[in-house]
């Protein structure tokens, strides 16, 4: 009888150590920040330039961050994100939102918690919210974020889903098994990223619903034809960031200086620390393309071949050339010269060429609306959109 009682505490033992590891699979830590009751969330919006949406709103929401398990240079490292239970007993799916382009560290969703607790309120609207910070922010500070990197983005967006996953059934929550995907600018690039890198693996409870990518520049390849055809370019701190971005990820030997002249060679690894604005790494740089680029470069993009491995990282990380099977609605401002509108109508236009249904992919063209306006109509559309798929 001992040996036997011995016997089912060890099996015991052995199943909650299992258990435990499936749980925590990619959950490595998480803390609760606070509730808001529903009356309060309507309040918070009501007063905001989101108030279109308060019929969706219906829950008491609780908000956490957390810290997961991803990969970057082929090992672990912890990457990290908040997010935004709806307080039901009913089963929700999961809403992950993907935030813009930034080269600050305190803009971070885990860090910049006033204007993030804000966009937590979309929970109430009975989803479960999930919002990266992207690897080079909160707790993965430490390296250079991987910018416009798919792969690597893909990855970090999904294995969140993976770990709220594990956070909600920690916590009590009741996760349906849906998902939806949303994200403006450098957002939209990362949704795109993450639809492609979920219908491409076998995740266990992950039934990808839709995606709305909006105002990205998924064809990078065209982006740097854009930027080349260009006398001048506003934001050329994106460029840079494209740049030091590969650079640091794909841990390249070769200098910036062989696609940028001097002093803004020297100058970029610089000023991408997590210190420094756009506006502030702009003013360090020169937004005349024929300044800002080696002349070699712009005259010998494609036929160089010390330009190749740049210039095949480009083409590899594009996202315009794969046909997606679950629903996706493309949006992009027709006045968009930052990310020119043009790069969306071309993926858009590729995707239908390969797709046998059509329907399957939507463009919305946001009329008038440029890089900075196209924001706020589209995250009021989605609402609807998504709310009829739930």
């Amino acid at each position: 009888m001992k040996k036997l009682r011995l016997i089912l505490f060890i099996s015991l033992f052995i199943f909650s150590c299992q258990n435990d590891e499936i749980t925590r699979a990619k959950l490595n830590d998480f803390s609760k920040l606070f509730t808001v009751s529903k009356d309060n969330v309507v309040e918070i919006v009501s007063n905001s330039e989101f108030n279109n949406i308060i019929g969706y709103l219906e829950h008491d929401i609780s908000v956490y961050t957390i810290t997961y398990n991803t990969t970057y240079q082929g090992k672990q490292i912890i990457a990290s994100g908040m997010v935004a239970f709806p307080d039901t007993e009913e089963g929700m799916p999961m809403l992950n939102f993907n935030h813009g382009t930034t080269s600050l560290h305190s803009d971070a969703p885990t860090v910049d918690l006033l204007q993030y607790s804000f966009f937590s309120n979309a929970a109430s609207a009975g989803y479960i919210l999930v919002i990266p910070d992207y690897l080079g922010f909160g707790s993965s500070e430490d390296i250079v974020h991987p910018y416009y990197r798919s792969d690597i983005t893909g990855q970090t967006v999904v294995d969140m889903l993976i770990a709220t996953k594990e956070l909600a059934n920690l916590e009590g929550y009741n996760y349906n098994g849906d998902v939806f995907l949303s994200g403006y600018s450098e957002g939209g690039f990362a949704t795109m990223a993450a639809h492609y890198n979920i219908e491409n693996n076998n995740y266990s409870n992950i039934n990808l619903v839709a995606s709305a990518p909006a105002a990205g520049g998924y064809d990078i390849t065209g982006m740097l034809n854009y930027f080349l055809s260009q006398e001048t370019y506003h934001v050329p701190y994106y460029i840079a960031y494209v740049a030091i971005g590969y650079k640091t990820s794909y841990n390249w030997d070769i200098s910036l200086n062989t696609i940028f002249n001097e002093p803004y060679a020297s100058n970029i690894p610089e000023y991408f620390n997590g210190k420094f604005s756009g506006s502030q790494i702009n003013n360090v740089l020169n937004d005349t393309i024929s300044s800002f680029f080696n002349e070699k470069f712009l005259n010998e993009t494609y036929s160089n071949n010390d330009f190749s491995i740049f210039v095949d990282a480009l083409e590899d990380n594009s996202l315009d050339n794969w046909t997606p099977r679950n629903k996706m609605f493309m949006y992009h401002g027709s006045s968009d010269i930052t990310v020119p509108y043009q790069n969306s109508v071309d993926t858009y236009n590729r995707f239908l060429s390969k797709v046998s249904d059509k329907s399957i992919i939507e463009f919305i063209t946001l009329d008038g609306k440029d890089h900075s306006s196209g924001s706020l109509p589209y995250i009021l559309d989605i609402f609807e959109k998504f709310n009829a798929l739930k």
